[in-house]
């Protein structure tokens, strides 16, 4: 039993993570960010997703580690 819980919880959170990143995409958000919640937190961020106004313009892009470190200095 304990293991059929922890099987049907991580198929939620894989679940949850991909919706999270189609619906962010579709939504021109950062879709590497509501991802990852998507998999920490299943079930919520595709919701506030669904909520959420869409962005116009183009989706925001993340630096790159490179860039992160210049503007550390």
């Amino acid at each position: 039993m304990v293991m059929q819980t922890i099987v049907i919880v991580g198929l939620v959170a894989l679940v949850s993570a991909i919706a999270s990143g189609i619906l962010a995409g579709w939504k021109n958000r950062d879709y590497s960010f509501w991802m990852a919640w998507g998999f920490i937190v299943p079930v919520i961020p595709p919701l506030l997703l669904l909520l959420l106004p869409r962005l116009q313009g183009e989706r925001p892009r993340r630096p790159s580690l490179d860039e992160d470190d210049r503007h550390l200095f």
